[in-house]
């Protein structure tokens, strides 16, 4: 049974509807802090805080948890340098305290959700994943503390980890079934959607970087290529896999205004875009070496091209405008 910590959040709701898909038995574990009840399914659910270790224990008795899927805690960067001691308690301390219950049960496997972010400012491109890792952030500095932490279980308690370092996820599910709905929402793609279906506004930040077209370059991956390396994880953990670290993103790279360009193909309309200075800390270019994963595992990003990305991602923001709350999506 595979305990899915944060499985009814973004990239938890699709990774949980995959292992459905494959006949996996599942319990997932979220707090709804940022995740939808509804985007479960009839996937069994309990409530319940990563940080709460009686209602974890509770959890890994009476499903008999044997390994974790671990997609759950906070995520947004500018969050993370006003508010830091938020994503140590629920990044860092969190993952203590479920590995700690892992230890007590003799689970003895875990998928990690991790991120680029752990690269910094990056020295190359393609990043691949024996680039240095200076993060510039404390989200950053949260996971990469966190990828440290399952080193060290697996030199002391022989907890076997595989660390997914995930680039710009992105798009939707292909039936129209799940998507983004994060509130407020701040990734670029949905973004630049919603503003196009007129419920937000969207701004390019920075024409003067040393690319192409002057605008910011992203690798994006879509949520459904996520799942599935998820999938595959969950396999080479299960069959004695040794600890491993692989970058999960598309390899290629679309600037700012290739995404604003392509949803406007998508809606066929003009809508407003704004124009602003540079971000601080934004680098012009951050693209995966995703050669390793692909190389190992068989893994491609099948879904992962910028009209696949953006089509789904569109469909279903139009089609479900109050995001999980509206009828359509129940």
């Amino acid at each position: 049974m595979v305990l899915v910590a944060g499985g009814a959040g973004y990239i938890g709701s699709h990774t949980v509807k995959r292992l459905r898909a494959d006949g996996i038995g599942h319990v997932v574990v979220d707090d709804l802090s940022r995740g939808n009840r509804q985007s479960v399914g009839e996937s069994p659910f309990f409530r319940a805080d990563l940080c709460d270790r009686e209602a974890l224990r509770a959890v890994f008795k009476q499903h008999q948890v044997t390994s974790v899927l671990h997609l759950a805690g906070a995520i947004e960067v500018g969050e993370s340098v006003l508010d830091p001691a938020t994503f140590y308690h629920r990044n860092v301390f969190a993952t203590w305290n479920l590995l700690e219950t892992m230890r007590e049960f003799g689970v003895r496997t875990i998928v990690f959700s991790s991120t680029a972010a752990v690269y910094g400012e990056p020295q190359k491109t393609p990043i691949p994943e024996d680039h240095p890792t200076n993060p510039s952030s404390p989200y950053g500095d949260t996971k990469l503390a966190v990828e440290r932490m399952l080193l060290a279980y697996d030199a002391a308690y022989e907890i076997r980890s595989v660390r997914l370092r995930y680039f710009n996820a992105a798009g939707a599910d292909q039936d129209g079934e799940l998507g983004e709905a994060h509130r407020p929402e701040t990734h670029l793609v949905p973004r630049a959607i919603l503003a196009a279906l007129g419920r937000g506004t969207f701004s390019v930040f920075g024409e003067d970087y040393p690319t192409p077209d002057g605008t910011a370059v992203r690798d994006y991956v879509h949520v459904d290529d996520l799942a599935d390396a998820h999938a595959r994880a969950l396999e080479h953990v299960a069959t004695g896999g040794i600890s491993c670290v692989y970058n999960l993103g598309s390899g290629r790279g679309y600037s700012v205004r290739e995404v604003v360009e392509m949803v406007r193909q998508v809606h066929r309309d003009e809508f407003v875009v704004g124009r602003g200075p540079r971000r601080e800390g934004d680098p012009a270019v951050l693209v995966a070496d995703c050669s390793a994963i692909i190389r190992d595992w068989g893994w491609k990003p099948r879904n992962s091209d910028l009209d696949t990305v953006v089509q789904t991602a569109y469909r279903w923001l139009k089609d479900h405008p109050n995001g999980y709350s509206d009828a359509r999506s129940n």
